[in-house]
């Protein structure tokens, strides 16, 4: 959110303040999925008004693991139009901001990034509690907010009109993008690496998790039998090693890189030297890395459990989405897209040119289409209670 917030900051109809519940992840951290401490090297708070809200509770990811008494405060007295919220309603700040906004008269917008209501973990009650806990959950929202065109059609099957819903889309700094990725030396990264310049280079980066499934592109890759290719993973996590004795097992570790974590600054020249991204995750709400990678003009293929297909890959390469598990389906993609590296390439301006029009533009155009609506709605409201 940080390059959004900036760019809001900026606006002539906005007067932002940003309340923070945490600032995990601003600072220096242990995180357990990268398997390492991390520190982004990229600003995260500067260029927009913010304060960080002490935070009484346990920090973990139970219920109270965010409980920020002092938001009734701040949103009690701060005469705010608007309260936006992407704390998750699993935490106690969440209605603690819910319940000052409907006191102070605000309006309040919250939505979510899932795509369907499967949970991550397959558990067959959550679907059912989900689809009676939330038609109920979202009419709270004076207006629905949501990351992609995926989410938006979950909220309309779960009955809500289309007025109540505002697309705001999932975006990253693309100007930043594009210019980092404009400054890199491809064949000098690819050198790095101990890659050929001529050689096909398959981009896994993410998290390495089970949810991603980073095995399903090993074992494709390894089908495939592509001459001159390589498969680069950049990311970090428990699967690492799990990954390197399959590569070994397979006869394939001399064609495999593990880059581990890699950080903000360095990632657009990650996307750059590579030919094509995959990511076949089989729990995946958006993914942030396809926005990326696009904006460094890097193709990207995908399960369609990702949620970024809808948007950011199917208009563009609809042939680049595969049903996520099918190991024999990205095994032919992997040989069709890299039969052609010229054809990779074209995919790969296409990708650059769809993210033209998903950005923080139409992030920022997005809320405030959804807080006018809010406020008209609501204006609307006290109206009719007058009249009355």
């Amino acid at each position: 959110m940080s390059p959004v917030l900036r760019r809001m900051a900026r606006h002539p109809q906005i007067d932002l303040r940003v309340a923070y519940c945490s600032l995990r992840g601003a600072h220096s951290d242990y995180d357990p999925d990268f398997a390492t401490v991390v520190h982004w090297d990229v600003p995260l708070l500067d260029g927009y008004n913010w304060v960080d809200i002490p935070n009484i509770g346990t920090g973990n990811e139970s219920f109270l693991g965010l409980c920020n008494p002092d938001l009734w405060r701040l949103i009690r007295r701060g005469s705010f139009d608007a309260v936006l919220c992407y704390t998750g309603y699993l935490k106690a700040s969440f209605w603690i901001a819910f319940l000052a906004s409907r006191l102070s008269g605000s309006v309040f917008l919250f939505g979510t990034d899932a795509n369907s209501l499967s949970p991550r973990d397959s558990r067959s009650w959550k679907v059912t509690l989900k689809k009676f806990l939330w038609p109920r959950l979202f009419s709270l929202a004076d207006q629905i907010i949501v990351p992609s065109s995926r989410t938006r059609e979950l909220m309309r099957s779960l009955g809500f009109a289309e007025d109540r819903i505002t697309l705001t889309p999932y975006c990253v700094d693309n100007d930043w993008w594009t210019a980092q990725a404009a400054q890199v030396d491809r064949v000098a990264m690819r050198s790095a690496w101990g890659i050929e310049p001529d050689f096909s280079v398959v981009l896994f980066c993410a998290k390495l998790q089970s949810w991603k499934r980073p095995g399903d592109l090993l074992e494709a890759f390894a089908a495939a039998g592509i001459p001159r290719a390589v498969l680069v993973f950049a990311g970090e996590g428990p699967l690492r090693q799990t990954l390197f004795q399959r590569a070994l097992d397979l006869g394939i570790a001399d064609r495999v890189r593990f880059l581990g974590f890699v950080n903000q600054s360095a990632l657009p020249a990650v996307y750059k030297a590579s030919d094509l991204m995959v990511l076949p995750s089989e729990y995946e709400p958006f993914a942030v890395v396809v926005n990326e990678a696009s904006c460094c003009g890097c193709p990207v293929a995908a399960s369609d459990r990702v949620g970024a297909t809808a948007d950011l890959i199917a208009p563009v390469n609809p042939d680049f989405v595969f049903l996520c598990g099918d190991v024999p389906a990205l095994t032919e993609l992997l040989r069709r897209a890299l039969s052609d590296p010229s054809e990779l390439a074209r995919r790969g301006q296409d990708s650059l040119r769809r993210m033209q029009s998903w950005s923080a533009r139409e992030n920022i155009s997005g809320l405030l289409e959804a807080v006018e609506r809010a406020l008209s709605r609501a204006r609307a409201k006290r109206a009719v209670a007058y009249n009355s």
